[in-house]
């Protein structure tokens, strides 16, 4: 493992972003992974879902609690209490630098969404280290790029922000249940207030899915124009109950060539992530 790239990689100063809603690990204030989150703003953040089974506030769309830690370990690559474990590693595939989270908390509770600055709407800007450091959170990646678009849900931390159908909703939809269970669904099947009041308290409208039942989803000849593309990439995934998988991948430099979707798709299967979906990175890791 290459502890050096590991280190350049954790204090990046990423100054734009380009997506408006990171998934984070809500704890302390200790900032494990320093990933970047880029305004008009429309709304305030705010939670409308059921606190007894997950925690948050109305001032902020992630969790702002701390842990009951306990014993705190700590290392340039790893985190560790009594509710959450972190581990990164470094990779090298695909002539890709890629960096892998592995994941496990204690409650889906510590599996939270924020908002760039705190507020719903685009073009709103905010380093993910800073919305990271806003919420308390020890990890922090991309999520989707909702900012972008005037269609697509918006469902974050049980509130419904946006419920008009995406244009391209046959990518699909990865949605994570109070359960802490992921779930593909396609908006022109469900509507946001129904996947509410079936569970889900977050939406990622980016993908496509990458594994659905442990099964690689594209191909190498199929959405050419996405998966046959060497790009940085960052992608979730679920492993077991409470068990989590983050990637991000270099791209797009003599140093590093950026993954295929289907590339990426294996190696979310070859961590053996039961569901995977790819998150917003092309435009946004550089």
């Amino acid at each position: 493992m290459k502890k050096n790239a590991i280190i350049r990689f954790l204090t990046k100063p990423y100054v734009y972003a380009i997506i408006f809603s990171i998934v984070l690990i809500a704890c302390t204030t200790y900032s494990l992974l320093d990933v970047f989150v880029i305004p008009h703003y429309i709304s305030a953040a705010t939670d409308t879902s059921d606190n007894s089974d997950t925690s948050s506030t109305t001032s902020s769309s992630a969790s702002t609690e701390t842990s009951n830690t306990g014993n705190v370990t700590t290392t340039s690559t790893s985190y560790e209490d009594d509710n959450i474990k972190v581990t990164i590693t470094t990779i090298e595939k695909y002539d890709t630098t890629i960096y892998v989270a592995d994941v496990e908390v204690s409650s889906p509770e510590y599996l939270q969404t924020a908002l760039a600055n705190n507020a719903y709407g685009t073009n709103v800007t905010a380093t993910t280290s800073d919305t990271a450091e806003s919420v308390n959170a020890i990890l922090a990646i991309n999520g989707d790029y909702y900012g972008a678009n005037k269609t697509g849900y918006v469902i974050k931390n049980g509130t419904v922000y946006r419920s008009s159908v995406r244009d391209d909703y046959e990518n699909g939809d990865l949605v994570i249940y109070k359960d802490g269970s992921f779930g593909i669904i396609y908006e022109n099947e469900i509507s946001a207030q129904e996947l509410v009041d079936s569970g889900v308290v977050q939406l990622f409208a980016f993908g496509p899915s990458l594994v659905e039942d442990s099964e690689i989803q594209v191909s190498t000849t199929t959405e050419v124009d996405q998966s046959m593309t060497s790009n940085p990439r960052t992608a979730i995934g679920i492993i077991d109950e409470c068990h989590y998988i983050l990637v991000v991948s270099d791209g797009r430099t003599s140093e590093s060539e950026g993954l295929s979707l289907y590339e990426l798709a294996t190696i979310m299967q070859d961590y053996g992530c039961t569901t995977a979906y790819n998150l917003d990175g092309g435009g946004a890791y550089k």
